[in-house]
């Protein structure tokens, strides 16, 4: 009996068995009809046509550094791994023909590449030929608009499009520029139309411009960014309706809460027809603001795609179900084709001049704070910007290594600089020390390049043994803190310093050279061996702190000597050349001239500064600039200038942070009283030192061969003790009238005319007075009446604005306690720290200051623009007596004697 059942048992095991197996057979056998989906679908003349962009925006650092977003490290932060977004992206693609997709930031896509092997690098190049995959913007980075110089811009675009054309024989015919916070018409004439874009897309512009445009159907625009070069220069560009995710509930990473297209009719749940009547509503409501039969869904948002099989399956589905309603046609697509299909429709297009600039996504709040956020990192990125292209020029004429140093990591780490959340100042603090760390390993590799081809160059084939031994050169990057341990030593004995001038531009110019050293009884000879007209200034203590302080932070060591005095003298050079200059011991001629003026004193008298053409007058008794005249010009204005802070606003519904500026109210900054007003006078220059209180600290030059004031100011560090954080800013005031104009630049290049309280596009309300009246500055600023034009130029990009009449103002630093709520989730309150005590940080920085008759600046703008951004390269070396010249060359141009480039002619680029 027992066998008996168990027979029987087995028999039923084995029937239940083929049971389940047939009924899974079945289900299986139904589950196939479902899986097959039609997305074979084209554009269909007539019908709303749907372009689904599947597509992913990876930062290029933010919330973590550019390695962890790539290798999914430090998840705790956030979970984003770019690795598996390209690694999922492939097979998602082969699994069906029809299926696109587009990937913009090259500093991933090339470090993922070269990881892959030949079998899966054959794959890609294959889905890039047929257009599934397609690599549109093509830049390293999606950079920002607001910050970045454009010759930046202009390589780490060139350095991405490279790479792409050597690797796919393809150039990117589209402008991808989702993310950055607002749009400069630079990038749009420059970066779009003159690359070789046929379009340009972006997604943050003004909400009150938004909302006009979308009840105007003017969302997609011809931008023609460029005054002067017209319609030569236009594209077509388009902002999103919304954002760059997909609409509402149309979201399928992993965990996503959208609803999923649930069609099988063996389960519960089914929805089909909801889903597909939620589409046709989505696209119809984005047609009403839209012209032509077309629209663009960008399908991804921030690092999606992680695995592109929870995307594709959904739209695989929409697709399919919502061709087969019949209502609006579903398409897999790109920019690029979304792009032609517009131009075929003939459509007439509004036509959008300037920029967009500045950008509010909401009422009180400006994103305009970040225009000087991080002004450290954004000074630091400009000084690497313009030794990169001295150092390609000297890579170049030396001839490049293969195997030894080269600029190529310094190119690699200016490019990933640029990116938006980068030289913006909007990352996390400990992915902004990466940005510096990969700018400073740059550097370092750079300067070996530098100091080998100046060897190269230097010595004198025809006089020189070939068993000397080569020089070696120093060079002097924290020169900007009057750290420069080559120009401090010691020229007793006969020694000498020699100072090779390095001029990266294209014309011959001249320009004073300071250089800290110990003795002041030095003397400065050219190549010729002829004494030139030099200058020792003191050494203030207010740049001794800094520079024992900072070299301490920046090197991990006080320096071993203390310099007491400037050495300052003009040197010139010829175009993309250099001169020699020596230092040696030597009794000097001329003695500078000090006063020393205490405001609190009861005293009427002006006194002027300036030992050339231009005169500063001030009021001893006031301790103010009172005065600017020009002799040759015949320029008088009265002018002041003054320094404020704003309070940071901490509000539950808006804050002022990284991103936003908010004021909550103006505060002058009151003097300490303890400190003179000191001026020091010479042949070269003279000098106003100012302490305008315990934290700022001024120095202001003129000089004697320049028709412009020099500013250097030491702000910081920003007392936060009551509870306050503060937003500084200095005041250039006249009596100009300018009925509410100013001009500002646009990436470094055109100036574009701003009103105040006032929108071209639409009827500003204004919510935000200051804030919103605030636009970047790269190369400058000015205001200009019926007489004379005030100018500003910048050493770095700031915020700037003309907030009262006949008045500029440059915001210089910037310290807040709270967090603005758009992301980056920790307060803009930058320190730093020695031997584990910490302060907050110190910026040193310069402005410009000129004053011309009306029409007559521009030219000084430009070329002396050009100047602040390519300054002098100074490399230094010793040697014993006076064998220099004979065994080596003093003097170089790689131009002819009798040639420079014109004045309107910068050289951008000379590259091995």
């Amino acid at each position: 009996m027992m066998m008996m059942m168990r027979v029987h048992r087995g028999a039923a095991s084995m029937a239940i068995a083929a049971w389940i197996l047939i009924a899974l057979m079945c289900i299986w056998c139904v589950e196939s009809k479902y899986m097959v989906y039609n997305t074979t679908s084209k554009i269909v003349p007539g019908k709303l046509n749907v372009h689904l962009v599947p597509h992913t925006h990876d930062d290029v650092g933010w919330l973590k550094t550019v390695d962890q977003y790539y290798v999914g490290s430090n998840n705790s932060i956030q979970g984003a791994c770019v690795q598996n977004v390209l690694d999922s992206i492939v097979p998602a693609l082969l699994a069906d023909k029809n299926r696109k997709f587009i990937y913009v930031e090259q500093a991933f896509f090339q470090r993922w590449w070269r990881d892959q092997s030949e079998i899966v690098q054959e794959t890609v190049k294959k889905l890039i030929s047929s257009g599934q995959l397609e690599l549109i913007n093509g830049g390293m980075v999606m950079h920002d608009e607001a910050a970045p110089h454009y010759v930046d811009m202009i390589d780490q675009t060139t350095l991405g499009h490279r790479f792409i054309k050597q690797e796919f024989n393809v150039t990117p015919r589209i402008g991808w520029q989702i993310d950055p916070f607002g749009h400069s018409a630079v990038q749009a004439y420059l970066l779009s139309a003159e690359v070789g874009f046929d379009s340009l897309f972006f997604a943050r512009i003004d909400y009150q411009d938004r909302a006009k445009r979308k009840g105007e159907k003017s969302l997609e625009v011809v931008w023609r960014g460029s005054k002067s070069l017209g319609s030569s220069t236009q594209i077509f560009a388009g902002a999103f309706p919304e954002h760059y995710d997909p609409p509402n509930n149309f979201n399928y990473e992993v965990n996503d809460d959208s609803p999923i297209v649930q069609d099988n009719m063996e389960l519960f749940d089914y929805n089909v027809p909801e889903r597909v009547n939620e589409f046709v509503a989505a696209a119809l409501s984005q047609a009403n603001v839209t012209r032509t039969n077309h629209v663009m869904w960008t399908m991804g948002t921030d690092f999606k795609y992680q695995y592109a099989h929870t995307w594709f399956r959904q739209m695989d589905k929409f697709i399919h179900y919502v061709n087969q309603d019949g209502r609006v046609n579903a398409l897999y697509s790109t920019p690029s084709i979304y792009t032609d299909a517009k131009y075929a429709t003939n459509e007439a297009w509004p036509l959008k001049t300037d920029d967009y600039f500045p950008y509010a996504d909401r009422i009180d709040a400006y994103w305009t704070g970040y225009f000087t956020s991080r002004p450290g990192l954004k000074g630091y990125v400009r000084t690497m910007s313009g030794y990169y292209l001295a150092a390609r020029q000297l890579e170049f004429f030396k001839g490049r290594s293969k195997v030894g140093p080269n600029t190529d990591y310094l190119a690699d780490a200016l490019a990933i600089a640029q990116h938006h959340d980068a030289v913006s100042g909007t990352s996390k603090q400990h992915v902004a020390n990466d940005y510096a760390k990969r700018l400073s390993i740059g550097y370092e590799e750079a300067a070996k390049v530098v100091e080998a081809s100046l060897a190269s160059i230097t010595r004198s084939s025809s006089k020189t043994n070939r068993g000397s031994p080569v020089t070696k050169f120093q060079q002097c990057l924290l020169l900007n803190i009057s750290y420069c341990p080559p120009s401090e030593v010691d020229l007793s004995n006969g020694k000498k310093l020699v100072v090779v001038v390095y001029n990266p531009l294209g014309w011959k110019r001249e320009d004073v050279i300071r250089i800290p050293v110990i003795d002041e009884n030095v003397i400065v000879k050219d190549s010729g061996g002829k004494e030139i007209e030099s200058q020792i200034l003191p050494l203030k203590n207010a740049s001794l702190s800094i520079r024992n302080y900072y070299s301490m932070a920046y090197l991990g060591k006080f320096p071993s000597v203390t310099p007491k005095y400037w050495l300052a003298f003009s040197a010139s050079a010829p175009p993309l050349g250099f001169n020699t200059y020596f230092i040696s011991k030597g009794k000097r001629p001329v003695v500078a001239a000090f006063s020393e003026y205490r405001s609190e004193e009861k005293q009427n008298d002006v006194f002027e500064v300036g030992p050339g053409n231009l005169k500063l007058v001030y009021s001893a008794n006031k301790g103010k600039l009172i005065r600017y005249t020009n002799s040759r010009t015949k320029v008088k204005e009265n002018v002041g200038q003054s320094y404020s802070f704003y309070v940071g606003a901490f509000n539950k519904n808006q804050s002022s942070g990284a991103y936003i500026f908010r004021p909550n109210g103006t505060f002058s900054t009151k003097s300490d009283g303890q400190a003179p007003f000191a001026v020091y006078r010479g042949p070269v220059l003279d000098e106003i030192h100012q302490r305008i209180n315990s934290w700022i600290y001024q120095i202001t030059r003129v000089y004697k061969g320049k028709e412009h004031a020099e500013v250097e100011f030491i702000v910081g560090p920003i007392p936060t003790k009551d509870g306050n954080g503060k937003e500084v800013v200095t005041q250039i005031t006249s009596h100009m009238k300018t009925n509410k104009t100013f001009y500002t630049d646009s990436s470094g290049r055109d100036f574009i005319e701003r009103i105040r309280d006032y929108r071209k596009d639409w009827n500003l309300q204004v919510n935000q007075p200051v804030a919103g009246n605030y636009y970047p500055i790269n190369l400058g600023m000015y205001i200009k009446d019926d007489s004379n034009e005030l100018s500003i130029l910048v050493d770095r990009s700031v915020g700037g604005s003309s907030i009262k009449e006949g008045q500029l103002e440059l915001m210089l630093h910037r310290r807040l306690l709270h967090d603005d709520a758009r992301g980056v989730g920790e307060a803009l309150n930058e320190t730093v720290c020695v031997q584990k005590k910490c302060s907050g940080l110190t910026v040193v920085g310069k402005y410009y200051l000129r004053i011309d008759p009306l029409g007559k600046a521009a030219k000084w703008r430009r070329s002396f623009g050009q100047e602040i951004y390519s300054p002098f390269l100074l490399a230094f070396t010793e040697q014993e007596g006076d064998g220099w010249t004979n065994s080596h060359v003093s003097t170089f141009s790689a131009m002819e004697p009798s040639y420079a480039l014109p004045d309107n002619v910068a050289m951008i680029t000379l590259q091995a």
